[in-house]
C-alpha cells in the first residue's frame, strides 16, 4: 500500500514539473543570460602594445616591412588583469616550418608567462590577427662607415683630417637588401665653432629595420683641426750650376724647378727667389762624365718647404772646347 502511495506521489510531482514546461525552460534560459550579461558587464578591458616576435629558420630573415608592434586587449576582472606585466604577454608568429624563400601568412599567437599565468577569467585578443611576411636567405657583409659631418669649424681654422674607429662593420640581413648596401653613415657630427682636435662617440645610422649591425652600433670619431698656414708656389725657378772647375762646362737635363713654401703671409708676399734659390753643387767633379746630383734649395728662416721638384738633376760634364 505504501509503495503504491509513493508511486502516486512521484507521478504527481512529475506531472506538476511537466506543467508549463516551456515557460520554465524559458525562465531558466533567461536567468542564465542575465547571469552571463551581468558577468560580462563587470569585466573590464586593458589595452597595450607588445613587440612581435618572428620565429623562423636560422638560415632565413624577414625581407619585407611588417607590423612590429601588436595591439593586445586583455578582458577580465580589473583586479586580475591590472597586475599583469606587459612583458609577460608575448606576441609571435611561427614560420619555422618554411625552408624556402617567399611570401607567407601566419596568425599572431600569444604566449603567457609569469603574472599572466593562472588568471581567470582572461580573454586575450590581438590586432592584427595575421601577418604577411616575405622570407629571404640571410647573408653577412662588411660595410665601410662614412662620417656624417655638419657645420663649420671656427673661422681661420680647417678640419685637416679625421678618422673613425672602427672604419667598417659587419651587417646581417636578407640577400635582396644587403646587396645594395655600399656604406653606412654615422649620426651627425657637429663641427660648428670648433678650433681644436676633438673626439666623440657616435651612433652608426641604420635606416633599414631589416638590417642588423653587429656590435654596439657605435664608432669613435677623431677630428684634427689646424690653423691654415699660408702657402705660395714658385714655378719655373732656374737651377744654377755652382762650384764647377773652370776647365769644364756642364749641361743639366732640366733647367728649372718648382717650389711650394709656407710661412707668414707678409713674409710670403715679400719673398722673391734669389738667383741661387735652386743650385747644383759640382765642386766634387774632377773628371768629365755624367753625374746625378742633388738639387739644393736656399730658404730664408721663417719659411718652410712644403714640396719641391726636382730633388735631383742629371749633369753632363765635358772639357771646355773638347769632349768627355
Amino acid at each position: 500500500m505504501k509503495i503504491r502511495m509513493v508511486s502516486l506521489n512521484s507521478g504527481k510531482l512529475l506531472a506538476r514539473a511537466a506543467e508549463h514546461w516551456p515557460a520554465k525552460v524559458l525562465s531558466i534560459a533567461l536567468a542564465i543570460i542575465l547571469f552571463v550579461f551581468h558577468r560580462m558587464s563587470t569585466l573590464e578591458d586593458r589595452i597595450f602594445s607588445v613587440p612581435l616576435r618572428v620565429e623562423i629558420n636560422n638560415t632565413f630573415v624577414p625581407a619585407s616591412p611588417y607590423t612590429r608592434m601588436i595591439r593586445v586587449t586583455l578582458r577580465g576582472d580589473a583586479a586580475s588583469i591590472n597586475p599583469i606585466l606587459e612583458d609577460d604577454i608575448e606576441a609571435y608568429i611561427d614560420l619555422r616550418k618554411y625552408d624556402t624563400e617567399g611570401w607567407y601568412r601566419a596568425p599572431v599567437q600569444i604566449r603567457k608567462s609569469g603574472t599572466a599565468l593562472g588568471v581567470e577569467p582572461l580573454e586575450i585578443s590581438v590586432e592584427p590577427m595575421e601577418i604577411s611576411l616575405q622570407l629571404d636567405h640571410k647573408i653577412s657583409k662588411k660595410v665601410p662607415i662614412t662620417a656624417n659631418l655638419q657645420g663649420n669649424v671656427e673661422s681661420g681654422y680647417d678640419l685637416v683630417s679625421h678618422a673613425l674607429s672602427p672604419t667598417e662593420v659587419v651587417v646581417d640581413g636578407p640577400l635582396s637588401v644587403i646587396g645594395d648596401i655600399s656604406e653606412l653613415y654615422t649620426d651627425f657630427i657637429d663641427l660648428e665653432g670648433r678650433n681644436a682636435d676633438f673626439s666623440v662617440t657616435v651612433n652608426i645610422l641604420n635606416r633599414d629595420p631589416l638590417i642588423v649591425i653587429r656590435g654596439n652600433g657605435l664608432t669613435d670619431f677623431h677630428g684634427f683641426i689646424r690653423k691654415p698656414v699660408p702657402v705660395r708656389n714658385f714655378d719655373e725657378v732656374p737651377i744654377i750650376i755652382t762650384g764647377l772647375n773652370r776647365r769644364f762646362e756642364a749641361e743639366l737635363d732640366i733647367g728649372a724647378g718648382t717650389v711650394r713654401i709656407e710661412g707668414g703671409q707678409n713674409q710670403l708676399d715679400l719673398f722673391v727667389p734669389p738667383p741661387d734659390f735652386l743650385t747644383v753643387d759640382c765642386s766634387s767633379i774632377v773628371v768629365p762624365g755624367a753625374y746625378t746630383l742633388p738639387v739644393a734649395l736656399s730658404l730664408p728662416s721663417g719659411l718652410n718647404i712644403v714640396r719641391r721638384s726636382p730633388l735631383e738633376a742629371v749633369l753632363t760634364v765635358k772639357v771646355k772646347g773638347g769632349s768627355f
